[in-house]
């Protein structure tokens, strides 16, 4: 079974010259972990709940508006915290987390949108947290291909937290149900969040 989705392009323009265009996606359903503005994630026909950027689903993201990006992305790798749970069952690369490892977010750096070791003379949130919430954090392909400043960074799936509060831009599931979704997640897997 094929599903054919239609949202806007999950590319990413400076915004001034931010456009929807049309994007149709045809994929063999079981690789789409599909997300709704609800707060409902689908995978494998099972529904999950899941918390969503406390502004909701934005066409066009910009670096700290709190909103979750509309749109289909790949899921590049996941970091677990090895101090707290065994290395997730799943096909996709996984890395166990440190103290000094952090994620740049901000947009006049040369390292914006990507892995960096803490300190960093940039600003960059760590993902070695003292709540559960990155105990694990899969990375979404979303502006990275190449980062463009300004345009939204640090877009994870990750630990929701117990009471499902919103997140900065991010979808977050309990953590039982994202190592269950983890289990059957592969290179060709696509998390698409829709509006």
């Amino acid at each position: 079974m094929v599903l054919t989705v239609a949202l806007p392009r999950a590319v990413v323009r400076p915004p001034r010259t931010a456009q929807v265009i049309p994007l149709r996606i045809r994929m063999p359903f079981s690789n789409i972990i599909a997300v709704s503005p609800d707060g409902r994630l689908k995978w494998r026909g099972r529904p999950y709940r899941c918390a969503l950027g406390r502004a909701g689903v934005a066409v066009t993201k910009r670096e700290g508006d709190g909103a979750t990006p509309m749109g289909c992305f790949s899921l590049r790798r996941v970091f677990y915290r090895a101090d707290r749970l065994t290395p997730p069952r799943t096909g996709l690369k996984t890395d166990a987390t440190s103290p000094t490892d952090g994620w740049c977010d901000d947009p006049r750096d040369e390292r914006y949108n990507q892995f960096v070791t803490l300190p960093h003379p940039a600003s960059a949130e760590t993902l070695w947290r003292d709540d559960s919430l990155y105990d694990i954090v899969v990375v979404l392909g979303f502006n990275d291909a190449p980062a463009i400043p300004g345009c939204g960074s640090a877009i994870f799936l990750h630990v929701a937290s117990g009471d499902y509060e919103p997140t900065a831009g991010c979808v977050a599931v309990a953590r039982d149900d994202l190592l269950q979704i983890l289990e059957h997640c592969s290179g060709d897997t696509r998390l698409c969040i829709l509006g």
